[in-house]
């Protein structure tokens, strides 16, 4: 049984570091002209490849038309394209485009040296166990969310 204090302490400290690493994430965006709700979009297309306006709004956790409108503006920007599916020409796909990939990979770089700045002080050996630690959270996370759908 895991103590009721040491979960409380892990919870706050992974809040606050969300919300540095959001604040710090959101800085590091204005420098590149895209919004915050677009970078998470791009993120999502990086990392899942083409997707339906309803299954970016689900991973986004937005409405159909507020998706629709969001692709729109980055589709004016030239960071993504709508694509008929090869399968069932019915069906419009989100395809990120070489803007946006440049722009992912530039933010997600930024972020990378501001942590590697703050993880300096630490040790080989800490970063390790911290990577590992991370990962097996998540993985535990992941598997309890697939479990509950």
């Amino acid at each position: 049984m895991t103590d009721k204090r040491q979960v409380a302490n892990v919870e706050k400290s992974l809040r606050r570091i969300a919300y540095i690493v959001k604040q710090r994430g959101r800085e590091i965006l204005n420098q590149f002209p895209i919004t915050p709700p677009q970078f998470v979009a791009l993120q999502w297309l990086h990392e899942k490849g083409d997707m339906t306006i309803g299954e970016l709004s689900n991973k986004m956790y937005l409405a159909c038309s507020t998706t629709t409108d969001l692709v729109d503006r980055m589709e004016k920007n030239d960071l993504v394209e709508r694509i008929k599916d090869k399968s069932d020409r019915r069906v419009v796909r989100i395809h990120l485009l070489e803007k946006g990939k440049t722009i992912i990979q530039e933010v997600v770089k930024e972020r990378q040296d501001y942590l590697s700045e703050v993880l300096e002080d630490f040790s080989e050996q800490e970063v390790d166990q911290l990577e590992k630690i991370l990962a097996s959270l998540h993985r535990e996370m992941e598997s309890e969310h697939a479990y509950e759908r």
